[in-house]
């Protein structure tokens, strides 16, 4: 009986080491299919986003143009010089700004609107689903012609306010109107991706809470403080950061509209950046002006990121 014991204790530990073995060749195969499976999106990742950002860094302190047979040359602080020195790049950098603290809460707060209005259990509310939600499926190139074509001093916009009265202006030609133009555009193609975002966070909100407000006394507006606000924090996060990030990159609407005029009156940093890198082929430049067009948003970023800390820490 004693030998059985002494053998069973002395295979024990080799068994052990024999399962530690299997374990970890099993997790070392783990690990090789993972790292093959994310090898190409990391490639993808490295080659159209990390060497670019290198490139733009580099090109940025030089003479480099988009066709030329002489090598670009080292120019310092030279085309950031020009650039804080360009009229255009100040009105560009104004009318980004505009358009973001314009479009961040009207297009965020009508979006929650409509989802509210979507979210009621009433008939026909997956068609209006569907209506708010189409542009946001159809091409910004499809939409920004049409809406050109609607702008137009004889297009509908005018026609319609011709029969109450009213003399439409030039939409896209006036200076004064241009910008705005653009920005009820865009709030129409896109108000309907954030409505769906807003509605998914509604539908997050468990109804128990609705019900307990409800036997307390607490009215609409009140349910709506109380309860729907506070569980669309996360939400609310989200979208205010992607429309932050989409109003700064803000360049199909004026490239196919009004290519930055009149005056221009709706240039933009990112419309700049284009036209001055491929138009003009001047790519040092152009990548000056994607560099400050870089850390402003980096800083925006981080001021948003700032504030959602603050805001979770005092929770």
């Amino acid at each position: 009986m004693s030998n059985v014991l002494a053998a069973e204790t002395a295979a024990a530990p080799a068994a052990q080491t024999l399962s530690r073995g299997g374990s970890h060749k099993r997790n070392k195969r783990s690990t090789s299919v993972a790292l093959a499976m994310l090898a190409p999106a990391a490639v993808l990742m490295v080659v159209f986003l990390i060497i670019p950002i290198f490139l733009t860094f580099g090109l940025a302190f030089t003479n480099a143009r988009l066709i030329s047979p002489v090598p670009a040359r080292f120019i310092g602080f030279d085309n950031f010089v020009r650039l804080f020195g360009n009229d255009t790049f100040w009105r560009s950098l104004l009318n980004t700004v505009v358009f973001t603290i314009v479009i961040v809460p009207v297009q965020s707060g009508l979006a929650l609107g409509l989802a509210l209005l979507v979210n009621a259990k009433i008939r026909g509310t997956n068609f209006f689903r569907t209506v708010y939600f189409l542009p946001v499926v159809t091409s910004i190139v499809v939409v920004s012609m049409l809406w050109l074509f609607m702008y137009q001093p004889d297009g509908l916009i005018n026609a319609l306010l011709a029969k109450i009265g009213i003399t439409g202006p030039d939409w896209l030609g006036d200076p004064n109107t241009a910008l705005f133009a653009i920005i009820v555009l865009s709030i129409w193609q896109a108000v309907g991706f954030h409505m769906v975002i807003w509605l998914s966070g509604l539908q997050t909100i468990p109804g128990e809470l609705y019900e307990a407000a409800s036997i307390d006394g607490a009215g609409t507006w009140q349910q709506f403080v109380h309860v729907t606000w506070p569980g669309l924090r996360q939400t609310s996060i989200f979208i205010l950061i992607t429309i932050t990030i989409a109003a700064f990159s803000l360049f199909s609407q004026v490239n196919i509209m009004t290519q930055g005029g009149p005056l221009n009156s709706t240039s933009t940093l990112v419309y700049m950046a284009v036209h001055s890198g491929f138009e003009q082929q001047q790519t040092g430049y152009a990548a000056a002006i994607s560099l400050v067009f870089f850390a402003l948003v980096l800083a925006v970023s981080l001021v948003q990121r700032y504030l959602t800390r603050d805001k979770e820490s005092s929770r």
